[in-house]
C-alpha cells in the first residue's frame, strides 16, 4: 500500500449516510411517515395536504438525520 492509497474502513466502522439511513428508517417506522394510515373507528385527524410531496419530505427527513449525526 502506498501512502495515498487509504485505508479501508475497520471492521465494524460505520459511515454517516449509514447511520443517518437507519435513523430514518426508525423514525419512519416509528412515526408511520410514508405510509397511508390505516382506517380507524371514531376519530381520525385529517389527511396530509394533496400537494404534500411524500419523497420530497422523506429526503428532508434524511437531510436532517445526516445533520444530527454529523454533529455527534
Amino acid at each position: 500500500m502506498s501512502i495515498e492509497t487509504p485505508l479501508p474502513p475497520a471492521a465494524g466502522a460505520r459511515r454517516n449516510e449509514d447511520i443517518a439511513l437507519d435513523l430514518l428508517k426508525f423514525i419512519a417506522v416509528t412515526a408511520n411517515v410514508g405510509r397511508p394510515a390505516a382506517p380507524t373507528a371514531g376519530f381520525v385527524a385529517g389527511a396530509a395536504p394533496k400537494g404534500d410531496d411524500p419523497v420530497a419530505n422523506l429526503l428532508d427527513l434524511y437531510r436532517r438525520c445526516l445533520q444530527a449525526v454529523d454533529r455527534k
